[in-house]
């Protein structure tokens, strides 16, 4: 596959995957006769596997660090070293998606209030100085009284 298949296959620039392979994100990528890149599997599955890293969150540093470590496969210590950058990146998605869910509940809460809310501002029953403190709320909770309640 060329370049500017592998590129559309993967919703990215040609001058994206050439620098990948300059600054080492992704392996040389082997040559045709002509000169011209010619992706394989191999290569396809590298381009894969940075760009969902990237969407992850894995900044470019990492991701030249795990690709160096590949190169250098073989060595325990060194897949130790690449299966734990993949380790630390999972933990920061689960924080990152933890954050997400608990702002989703907050979001799916006041949709769910929002109306009620309103006709309480304009009776007067609920005041800018009465109102609930949303920061006080735990909206944790509200995850698991979902998960209770089959409610997504």
């Amino acid at each position: 596959m060329n370049i500017k298949q592998a590129a559309a296959t993967f919703n990215l620039t040609a001058d994206t995957l050439r620098y990948y392979e300059r600054v080492g994100i992704i392996p040389p990528i082997p040559r045709n006769k002509s000169g011209y890149r010619d992706y394989q599997t191999k290569d396809l599955n590298w381009v894969y596997l940075v760009t969902r890293l990237r969407a992850a969150g894995l900044s470019i540093e990492s991701l030249i660090e795990f690709a160096t470590l590949s190169q250098l496969r073989g060595q325990q210590p060194v897949e130790a070293a690449q299966k734990q950058v993949l380790k630390d990146q999972l933990a920061e998605l689960e924080i990152k998606l933890a954050e997400m869910q608990e702002v989703k509940n907050l979001l799916t809460y006041k949709i769910e209030t929002y109306d009620e809310h309103i006709a309480q501002f304009e009776s007067g029953e609920l005041t800018a100085e009465n109102q609930e403190a949303l920061w006080q709320k735990n909206f944790k909770q509200q995850e698991q009284y979902n998960e209770k309640n089959s409610i997504k």
